[in-house]
């Protein structure tokens, strides 16, 4: 084949035929604002000229190139010319041999079908950043160098152009393990600071799911966590860290910790939060978090809470209405100057509420309203046990493996009980009302339910000795209103006195000589656990629990 006919055919090279013809037969138009074709200069010096663009041959030019070349003719795209580059990466190749035989490297590539687009087209193609099987990455582009009546018959030829970006490949691969490592290392920090297994209140059932996001996403900071905080009562909690990458996950992990620790000093759900506020500051001033912070107690069938800017937890009741604990919403956490309040919504039994964050609800095409009304009435159809209905929530939402956000989902049931189940929870409450005569009467008062309880002679005993003690320092410390109330579960027996003083006892060492100060000591020796807390409208509340034995089988 010629290759003077093709290399005369390369893109541009007509044009700058014509302009030279054109000059050659009109010299004197060149002033008339035509452009002249590339042309030796000539020096004033005495120094040899400058040789035109259009006087290089074009083989030479090619021979003489890094990037890998080869000009394939006809639909079979038979071999006309391979550079010393090509050769010296693939061997060389014989002139004439159809593509599909001779260039296997091209066929293994997928190029073949590129070079036939080209040819119907007549517009450039380009591959980009394949691996040959000379071990290196190449970019392949595909340049049409024929005139259309070629290629109407059968003809025309494909310039393959290659150009080595091994290199850049294999940084952009390095780039890219890097981000798997840190995404790897972020998930792996996330899920160790997310709890491992889920406290199990007595009265509820719980479950939660997470789901990082997709693998091109780097965590978030999204966390949630039960926290069981004795005489029967529940704290839940559901954040979501601003921000990803490690940084976020970092700070969800120093903020969960946080959280258990001030859920133990037993305070309500605002004044956590307004803890959690200024510790959130000091932690990274240029992070916040938003988070919801609730508290159930079985007593009173309610969740009472405190949000910081985060989405309002869902319920829905025994007949299926589902309803928003909207208000109050105060700013997220690490914004300051901000005085967070509690509101509740009705958890009674056969209950079921949702906390969650943005990543299940939030997408970047609809509303967010619509998100949270679309997971309304998913909830609303969603039975089960908690984690079927958290499966069924997280699939209702579309949530995949590639989902752009993090996703996190904390679903608790009140179960509603009858039967033998009910039976083994039970209440009983005494309004502690006179002077002296109050503790005789809850001693006979404890006595009696425990006694029907049937519970064992020596918890028995025990339960009435606590009540004694509880009763006997809240009629010393306390002031009126007072209250006993008793509660069993499946796993433990609850004492609780109530009076209208807000002073917490503690427990502290009584000297020989002391004629008080040794109930609290007593009960804290005789019982499981026992703690004290203000109660949302004035007083306080001191409880102790027993652990029931296991049933023998």
């Amino acid at each position: 084949m010629n290759f003077t006919r093709w290399s005369a055919r390369l893109p541009g090279t007509q044009r700058r035929a014509a302009a030279r013809t054109e000059t050659a037969v009109s010299p004197d138009r060149r002033g008339e604002g035509s452009v002249p074709a590339a042309r030796a200069e000539q020096p004033t010096d005495g120094t040899a000229p400058v040789p035109a663009v259009d006087e290089l041959p074009a083989r030479d030019v090619l021979d003489r190139v890094p990037a890998l070349v080869a000009l394939v003719h006809g639909p079979d795209h038979r071999i006309a010319y391979v550079n010393d580059a090509y050769t010296t990466a693939f061997g060389a190749r014989a002139t004439g041999a159809t593509a599909r035989e001779a260039l296997p490297e091209l066929a293994e590539l997928g190029l073949l079908p590129l070079l036939d687009q080209v040819l119907r087209s007549g517009k450039p193609r380009t591959l980009k950043s394949r691996k040959a099987v000379d071990g290196r990455s190449y970019t392949f582009t595909c340049t049409p160098v024929a005139e259309d009546d070629d290629r109407d018959a059968g003809g025309g030829a494909v310039l393959v152009f290659a150009t080595d970006v091994t290199d850049h490949a294999e940084a952009a691969e390095r780039l890219r393990a890097s981000e798997r490592r840190q995404r790897e290392t972020a998930v792996t920090l996330q899920r160790s600071l997310l709890p491992q297994e889920l406290e199990q209140p007595d009265d509820l059932r719980i479950a939660a799911t997470y789901q990082p996001g997709g693998t091109e996403a780097a965590v978030g900071g999204d966390w949630y966590d039960v926290i069981t905080l004795g005489g029967g009562r529940t704290a839940l909690v559901i954040g979501d860290v601003m921000g990803r990458g490690v940084r976020a996950a970092a700070v969800m992990g120093q903020l969960r910790t946080a959280v258990r620790a001030y859920a133990r000093l037993d305070l309500p759900p605002h004044e956590v939060l307004q803890l959690l506020d200024g510790l959130a500051a000091e932690i990274d001033a240029n992070q916040i978090a938003t988070c919801v912070y609730a508290v159930h107690d079985p007593n009173e069938g309610r969740l009472v809470y405190a949000s910081a800017g985060h989405l309002p937890i869902l319920v829905r009741d025994e007949n299926g209405t589902v309803s928003r604990a909207d208000e109050p919403t105060g700013p997220p956490l690490g914004t300051g100057g901000w005085m967070h309040s509690s509101g509740s919504i009705a958890l009674g039994p056969g209950s079921t509420a949702v906390l969650y964050t943005d990543g299940l609800v939030e997408r970047r095409d609809a509303d967010l309203d619509e998100g949270i009304a679309a997971l309304e009435g998913a909830l609303a159809g969603a039975t089960g046990s908690p984690q079927v209905v958290c499966d069924r929530l997280v699939r209702s939402a579309g949530v995949t493996a590639d989902h752009d956000d993090d996703v996190a989902v904390l679903v608790l049931q009140h179960p509603a009980r009858t039967g033998p189940d009910g039976d083994l929870f039970r209440n009983a409450a005494l309004e502690l009302l006179g002077g002296v005569e109050a503790a005789p009467r809850a001693r006979a008062f404890a006595s009696g339910v425990l006694t029907s309880w049937r519970f064992p002679a020596e918890l028995h005993d025990l339960g009435v000795l606590a009540t004694s003690e509880l009763v006997a320092n809240s009629l010393q410390h306390g002031t009126p209103p007072m209250r006993l109330r008793l509660r069993r579960t499946d796993r433990r027996l609850i004492v609780e006195v109530t009076d209208g003083d807000d002073h917490l006892p503690r427990r502290r060492r009584a000297e020989p000589g002391d004629e008080s100060g040794r109930g609290i000591a007593i009960v804290a020796t005789i019982a499981s656990s026992w703690g004290c807390r203000r109660t949302p409208g004035g007083g306080k509340a001191v409880w102790c629990e027993f652990v029931l034995p296991k049933a023998k089988h």
